[in-house]
């Protein structure tokens, strides 16, 4: 098997929101959309960001169709996590959880997106 490109997909009530967050404060770009459907990608993430519209009729399996957000942390590691930090808190960005440093050498803060998605800002010291 070669896997050659990874995704996460995430039912939210909004996904242009959503989508609209990813791209202004970490630098994603919208690849495809459509009515309910938002596909985004940026070259150093490893992975493409999906957002599709809670209760769309073509998701399968149909059991699996409720709201992403329970429970789920969508994770990115970076470089330079006070600068973000200080970035994004200083663009208005929800922060939930403020940067704290794990003793296994986790240092990471949490924000929300306009759907309630929690994306974790991690680096590991």
């Amino acid at each position: 098997m070669n896997i050659t490109a990874s995704a996460i997909s995430l039912n939210v009530p909004d996904p242009t929101t959503s989508a609209a967050f990813l791209v202004e404060h970490l630098g994603f770009t919208e690849k495809m959309s459509a009515d309910g459907f938002v596909s985004l990608d940026r070259d150093d993430a490893g992975i493409n960001v999906i957002y599709l519209r809670t209760g769309l009729e073509t998701f399968k399996p149909k059991s699996r169709a409720g709201s992403a957000g329970e429970g789920l942390l969508v994770v990115f590691v970076v470089d330079d996590i006070d600068g973000e930090y200080a970035r994004l808190e200083g663009a208005g960005v929800p922060i939930v959880t403020p940067i704290e440093t794990e003793e296994w050498g986790e240092r990471y803060f949490q924000m929300t997106d306009p759907n309630g998605i929690v994306i974790q800002l991690v680096q590991w010291m």
